[in-house]
């Protein structure tokens, strides 16, 4: 399975009530895929992945998969404890999923030959692609190893060392040249100049979900919009933790689609911030149609 392009990473809507919003959710990803992305990852990182319940999640990626309708791979979340990422997985296979994102495992840590038995475990169901964040860093030859488990397809990298990267890269390809990797940072387009430079051209975009039409112009070679939307997008986004989710979600609202609020322990965009991404839309799009 061969990934190209943008990947995209729907929000998981709520109604007033805070539960799940599943007709707004197939609008959302519906509207996401006239604009041709290379992946959905449903109920993921920027799908609130730690909010859901497991039937939330079960229904999520059950929607993505009628919507999207083998149009392109959709890959649904999995992780923390062990049985409930077996869980997750065998829920996506039956909705139909094509793999998983590989999420750490919670709290828990074992030494490395444990990592790569929960790895293993998950991999039995469908394809994954590993999350490295947070409690999971891995080196190179840990990522040689996880390579060669039948089912581990990539590595999505949250962390950002580009010289661990790519090392990585390097002793990967070696022996694995269709090992996928991808830049999986927060608001990614503004370090990608850095990872294709080491061999890595794949990335998650959280802008695809509320402007495609952005997501799309950086993908095709405008550079301007680092400066002009980007690199004030990722200001913003560091003003308040949780904001990486949370912005994405108040986007989509401005840009029309009722998507509802967060879940805790995340928190909404204040005024002053939304109007913020208001007028940065607006440059986005301006930029876009100049």
């Amino acid at each position: 399975m061969k990934l190209s392009g943008v990947l995209f990473f729907p929000v998981t809507p709520f109604d007033a009530g805070g539960a799940l919003a599943e007709d707004v959710l197939a609008e959302h990803v519906r509207r996401g895929m006239e604009h041709g992305p290379g992946g959905v990852f449903a109920a993921c990182g920027t799908g609130e992945f730690s909010a859901l319940s497991e039937d939330e999640h079960a229904r999520v990626v059950r929607v993505a998969t009628e919507v999207v309708a083998g149009r392109a791979p959709v890959f649904a979340g999995a992780g923390g404890p062990i049985g409930a990422a077996l869980k997750q997985a065998r829920a996506a296979k039956d909705a139909g999923a094509d793999g998983l994102l590989l999420m750490p495992p919670y709290l828990a840590q074992g030494p490395g030959h444990g990592f790569e038995a929960y790895v293993r475990a998950v991999a039995e169901v469908l394809p994954v692609v590993i999350y490295q964040r947070g409690s999971v860093v891995l080196e190179p030859d840990a990522v040689v190893r996880l390579a060669e488990i039948p089912g581990v397809i990539g590595l999505k990298d949250g962390v950002g060392d580009i010289d661990r990267m790519q090392r990585t890269v390097l002793a990967v390809r070696e022996n694995h040249p269709d090992f996928q990797f991808f830049n999986g940072l927060p608001t990614a387009e503004l370090t990608m100049p850095a990872y294709r430079g080491i061999g890595v051209h794949l990335y998650s975009s959280a802008v695809f979900a509320f402007a495609p039409e952005i997501a799309l112009a950086y993908l095709n070679g405008d550079e301007r919009l680092l400066t002009e939307f980007y690199a004030p997008l990722v200001r913003l986004r560091g003003k308040v933790p949780g904001y990486a989710v949370s912005l994405i979600k108040a986007g989509v609202r401005l840009r029309g689609l009722d998507v509802g609020g967060v879940r805790p322990p995340l928190v909404e965009v204040s005024e002053e911030h939304l109007a913020e991404l208001q007028e940065l839309i607006k440059v986005g799009l301006d930029r876009v149609a100049s």
